[in-house]
Formats: C-alpha cells, structure tokens, sequence
C-alpha cells in the first residue's frame, strides 16, 4: 500500500537555481539591540566619537573637530537634521549639529544646546553692485539663496518681494558657486563663508533680518569633549551666542 506524500509544513520559497538568492538590505544605520544601546568598544572607553551633521554644515563643521579632536576616533555622518535627532534618540550617534531644533519636536531623551546664532548675509563677488535703494532694493536682480533651516519659503518670499527673481541652491557650496559663476549677489548665512573669502569678494548686510540657530543634539549624558569646544566652534563658525538653557526632551 502507498501511502500519499504529505507536503512539508512550512515550504521552501523556489528560486531560480541559476541565481543567487537576494540579500536583505542593510540599514544605514542600525538600531540598538532590545534591552541596550548598541556602542562600540571605542565609544564605551571614550576613545570614539560619532558626530552628524547635515550637509551644507559638513565641509565647515568636520574640519574643525577634526583639528581639535584629533585624539579620539571621530566617525563623520550627514543626513537630514530630524533623521539625526532620532539616531542620537535610539544611541546610534553621540551628537549631532543641527539648525531645526527650534523648529521641530524632538525624540524623547535627547537635550538641545544652543551652540551660537547665525543670520543671512550678501554674499558679493568682484564687481557685483549692492544692492539699491528704495524699497525694491533688490529690483530685476537674479540672486541665488541658500538657508540650512526650514525658512526656504519665507526668505524666497521676502526677496520676491523686495524685486529679486530668487531661486534656491541646493547646499551653501552650491549657491555660492552659483553667484560667483555668474557673478551675482546670493543671501547665504554668514558661516557658510567663515573662512573662504576669495581677494575681491566681501559679505554686506542682507535687507532684512533672519537669524538661525545651530544646536548640538546629544543624549542625557553630552560627550564632555564637545562641550568644552563650543566656545571655540562658535568663534570659528562667526556665531554669535545665545543667552539658552538646554532643553530636554
């Protein structure tokens, strides 16, 4: 007698035998294991620091820290500034630089410290005129901008109205190359420029007041390095300070 073949319980997915099975994808960044936050070796023994920042702040911020900590193992990351709340939040990231912290609600158990106000300047090349007088001061000027808060509309709305055709550069870098390609003002923030003045170019007082605030983000426990260097990071980014106590969330 034969007995009927019973399929197993829990079959095997098929595959095409002449390919590999595909892998899942990695996580950027990886989340701690349940019960603790997941740190390197170097980071417990306070040898290892990882730092984020976003992008347009990362050819400014990285090298000064690279200077200045030059003993410890300094892991550099950029993404977007609510992404790096969160890896600070979860234990991923020591800290993180960012300029939204007054504009966002951030992840439970993190701490927000002003580090110094930056505001909006002009940025001009050789040549270029400032801007007029009046109350179009900016009238038929083609002028790139640039911010690293969530301010783009405003400000655009605010050189439209003063007669600029604005348009936005999508990092610092970018809209300063922009306005020096084609030698024109552009409405950067001051640090954007703190050390990268070429002969011939200078910074003029933009026609209206915008400030942004750089914040570090970090956990209960701040890594204690980073806050003695807030003093100098400031005088080297040209921030001004903030009269702050840190917020926790």
């Amino acid at each position: 007698m034969r007995h009927p073949v019973v399929p197993p319980r829990h079959p095997r997915r098929q595959t095409d035998p002449g390919r590999p099975r595909a892998r899942p994808p990695r996580r950027a960044h990886p989340r701690p294991p349940r019960g603790g936050v997941r740190r390197h070796p170097a980071a417990a023994a306070g040898r290892r620091l990882v730092v984020g920042t976003f992008v347009s702040l990362a050819p400014i911020l990285f090298p000064v820290l690279d200077a200045e900590l030059a003993d410890l193992d300094l892991e550099q990351q950029v993404d977007h500034g609510q992404h790096l709340a969160a890896f600070v939040a979860e234990g991923t990231m020591d800290a993180a630089f960012i300029a939204i912290a007054d504009q966002m609600v951030l992840p439970r158990g993190t701490v927000a410290r002003p580090v110094g106000r930056d505001e909006l300047v002009l940025f001009a090349p050789p040549g270029v005129a400032p801007p007029g007088n009046g109350k179009l001061p900016l009238r038929e000027r083609d002028l790139p901008f640039s911010t690293y808060d969530r301010g783009g509309d405003e400000i655009r709305s605010r050189l439209i109205a003063l007669g600029a055709s604005a348009r936005r550069g999508v990092t610092l870098g970018t809209t300063v190359a922009m306005a020096r390609r084609r030698s024109q003002l552009a409405l950067i923030p001051r640090s954007a420029l703190s050390h990268e003045l070429r002969p011939g170019e200078r910074l003029i007082p933009a026609p209206f007041r915008y400030r942004l605030t750089l914040s570090l983000v970090t956990g209960p426990t701040p890594p204690q390095r980073l806050l003695a260097l807030l003093p100098q990071l400031r005088e080297s980014l040209h921030l001004t300070p903030v009269r702050k106590t840190p917020v926790r969330h």
